[in-house]
């Protein structure tokens, strides 16, 4: 079989697999929404009542943003990229206006979310970033500034806090613990490296946002020079992607969401990671808190700044990397009251996710691993029972039919009649993660 029609029969298999679960998701939301018709969810009276913009549409970080300044009583505009129209999440009773913009990397971007802004009223714009729009969002801040407040850092910082290398050399000057870390732009400089002089084993990651090369950590060196030669040359390293050549810590790996106002820190979680992050539950690692704070309080960031870190054996903090822009462990503040709050306003006390709020997960992530055997069905099962999907919403049932049965299998529709591959399906971002893919 050639590879086009293996990869339309693995399209087709997933549209098949998403129309099987259809009639229970209909069923689902139908109950939902008659409850949500005789009994109406409370929606609070904002003191100051504003227009909040999101972007990001298309992913379930924007959905928790939306309905959490929705029930503090404001208003929400959000936009999604006209390739991603279809977003599930427009659907939303706590989204009032959806627009589209145009990619993010396009002339136009930042005048279409002017053009949003002054017919909206727009008074604070959210951008709910992915990884190839965060710069961009910051040189369109520069555009929206004279028209509304924008919560995101400047693009000087992003560019600093979006390289790995550049993060690594800006926490070491603050004297904070960093792992050995070199730039490289080409695979002889890993090729010649001195790691009998170094302490391996180290990894190469690269700098600009891969999706797929990003979860090889392949240890180096490679049991033979050449090999580890090799290993270099079958990665897209050059001067104009730069990769990084990083001590590998070993231990536990966590990701943390700050909402930051002038070094202020306002919103904080911290939860366990894993390769495909989600699943999301706080956990309480004070010196975490603490290197996160020994860098974005000296600094004096604005914006929403989220990290990976490890903690080795000894308790130890490693920084691995820093993305400024919103992570999905935002979803862990579901049924916080205070959320909006924390992102509007300044002085206001740190908040976390509340101390019995269920652990975020997503439904159709889940059965997957059920029916792919990456769990047992009893694992999954008290994945299921003790958590949250992050996408459903009794009050709120919409979202989550459409998510699943109209955005993805529009992505999939779409694949199908191009041919274009896919790596995976990805609810929680909203997309399917594509090889070279944004």
């Amino acid at each position: 079989m050639s590879g086009r029609l293996r990869v339309a029969a693995r399209t087709v298999g997933a549209l098949a697999l998403l129309q099987a679960a259809l009639p229970a998701n209909l069923a689902l939301t139908a109950g939902a929404l008659l409850r949500s018709l005789l009994v109406p969810a409370p929606r609070a009276v904002a003191d100051r009542p504003r227009t909040v913009l999101l972007s990001g549409g298309k992913m379930t970080k924007a959905l928790a943003l939306a309905r959490a300044f929705h029930r503090a009583g404001h208003r929400v505009v959000l936009v999604e990229s006209r390739r991603y129209r279809m977003t599930g999440h427009r659907f939303s009773r706590h989204v009032d206006r959806f627009h589209t913009v145009p990619d993010a990397r396009s002339p136009g971007y930042a005048a279409a979310l002017r053009e949003i802004v002054l017919a909206e009223g727009v008074d604070v714009y959210v951008p709910v970033c992915s990884p190839v729009s965060s710069y961009e969002d910051a040189r369109a801040a520069v555009v929206l500034a004279p028209h509304c407040e924008v919560l995101h850092p400047d693009a000087a910082t992003v560019a600093v806090l979006d390289d790995k290398h550049a993060f690594v050399e800006a926490a070491d000057k603050l004297g904070l613990p960093v792992p050995d870390s070199h730039r490289v732009t080409s695979p002889q400089q890993v090729a010649e490296f001195d790691f009998a002089a170094a302490a391996p084993p180290y990894v190469l990651k690269s700098i600009p946002y891969d999706p797929v090369h990003r979860l090889d950590l392949t240890p180096l060196p490679r049991p033979t020079p050449q090999d580890t030669a090799a290993f270099a040359r079958s990665k897209p390293i050059s001067a104009d992607t730069p990769w990084i050549l990083q001590q590998f810590v070993t231990g536990q790996e966590y990701c943390v969401h700050t909402t930051v106002r002038d070094g202020a820190v306002q919103v904080y979680a911290c939860c366990e990671s894993s390769a495909f992050q989600v699943n999301y539950a706080m956990v309480d690692v004070p010196e975490i808190e603490a290197w996160v704070r020994g860098f974005v309080e000296p600094l004096r960031l604005t914006g929403q700044i989220s990290f990976d870190l490890m903690v080795d054996a000894d308790g130890r903090v490693h920084p691995i990397e820093c993305n400024p822009r919103t992570h999905s462990a935002i979803t862990m503040f579901h049924d916080h009251p205070g959320l909006a709050a924390a992102y509007l306003d300044t002085g206001v006390e740190v908040i976390t996710p509340l101390p019995g709020s269920r652990p975020t997960y997503w439904a159709y992530h889940e059965l997957w691993r059920i029916l792919s055997r990456q769990r047992t069905l009893r694992e999954g099962l008290r994945v299921l029972t003790r958590g949250t999907d992050a996408v459903f919403d009794a009050a709120d049932p919409l979202p989550f039919l459409m998510v699943h049965h109209l955005q993805i299998p529009w992505l999939l529709l779409r694949n199908l009649v191009t041919g274009r591959d896919w790596v995976r399906i990805d609810f929680n971002i909203g997309k399917l993660v594509e090889p070279a893919g944004d």
